[in-house]
């Protein structure tokens, strides 16, 4: 009935409340009617709806189609709850996105309740849009873009105020890494390693009894680093490519306060194949760190930033890890080839940057 309501499904969805909750800043317009698009689930429960105004709506300009995404599922809401990610992306879209001049969905309604259920109702994208898989090609040029939007978001944030004031609601990220590891996630994660063998160096897989130690570390770092608003999850699959071929960025779940390094390395590591990696990395942290510099307004030490990101490619390959092996109580939440893919490079990035080893 009221903007606070959150719907338990989507078929409970009016047409009366979605013209309370998208039609308010309009005088005189009305949702006439509107239908649900199939399912689509996974990490969330997804719907289009499609929607029909009256000829005041349709004269504004309102939104015809809404992508949506909620924690109508309990297994959904048992993931996205401990990690706070249904409370993170509802904040991010009400409090965050309106501060950011990036390529980024934009919210026309998004809410959670004491329950947990969510909807985050966004503006579709340019039908001409295409959305990233783990075949994308990703060219240094694109690659760039990511940073560019990445160095942009790190740096308006970068060491702010605002990160004990206004944005506190966000966790730090070992806050998320610790609610994460609840009874079963390092075995999941463990396992997923092992099920993962034939993509993973065989000198990295060796020392598997070392990794939930340093990705435990890995997070902890962040308690000793300069923090920002970090995205959290920028892997391949979250990004998409406009009509005029520019980068943009979605999934707003994981949003924390922490260093940007992880952000950086996630991000380079899963988008670009081995090879490219390989031969751009030492460019794509430069650039990284120059448009950091220019987005922040200041100098911004640059010394020791690959050391990090090295550390940072752990907690990047547990999110992968459980993907491919999650709880009894976790959702299914990517299909298996670009969990093994993203799982192929980030496990390749920690064998040849010697990652292991960055924490002595």
């Amino acid at each position: 009935v009221t903007t606070e309501d959150v719907p338990f499904t989507f078929e409970d969805i009016t047409s009366e409340w979605l013209t309370t909750v998208i039609c308010a800043k309009v005088p005189g317009a009305q949702v006439l009617s509107h239908e649900l698009d199939a399912p689509d689930e996974g990490t969330t429960n997804r719907r289009r709806i499609f929607i029909h105004y009256n000829e005041v709506g349709k004269a504004a300009g309102l939104p015809e189609t809404l992508f949506c995404k909620a924690s109508q599922g309990l297994a959904n809401r048992i993931l996205l709850g401990i990690s706070q990610a249904i409370q993170g992306e509802v904040n991010f879209f009400n409090h965050v996105r309106d501060q950011l001049d990036v390529e980024a969905p934009v919210s026309c309604h998004a809410r959670y309740n004491a329950a947990l259920n969510s909807i985050v109702m966004m503006r579709e994208l340019d039908q001409a849009t295409t959305f990233c898989t783990h075949t994308t090609e990703i060219t240094k040029a694109r690659a760039e873009d990511q940073l560019h939007i990445l160095a942009k978001m790190h740096g308006k944030f970068l060491d702010s105020p605002e990160l004990t004031k206004s944005l506190t609601m966000f966790p730090y990220w070992w806050e998320t890494v610790a609610r994460l590891n609840f009874p079963q996630f390092a075995a999941s994660c463990d396992q997923g390693f092992g099920i993962a063998e034939e993509v993973i160096p065989p000198r990295f897989f060796a020392r598997r009894k070392e990794i939930w130690p340093l990705t435990q570390e890995s997070a902890e770092r962040h308690k000793k680093l300069p923090h920002t608003f970090t995205h959290g999850d920028v892997h391949l699959r979250n990004w998409y490519l406009t009509a005029d071929g520019r980068m943009g960025l979605n999934d707003w779940q994981v949003v924390n306060r922490g260093h940007w390094s992880r952000d950086l390395i996630y991000g380079i590591t899963t988008s670009l194949t081995i090879e490219n990696r390989r031969l751009w990395l030492d460019d794509l942290l430069r650039y990284y760190h120059d448009q950091l510099q220019e987005a922040a307004g200041r100098r911004v030490p640059f010394g020791g930033s690959l050391d990090e990101c090295r550390r940072q490619l752990f907690t990047a390959l547990m999110f992968w890890t459980i993907t491919l092996n999650p709880t009894s109580d976790m959702p299914d939440m990517q299909p298996r080839a670009p969990t093994l893919e993203f799982i192929r490079r980030l496990s390749t990035a920690i064998d040849d940057l010697d990652a292991m080893d960055s924490f002595k």
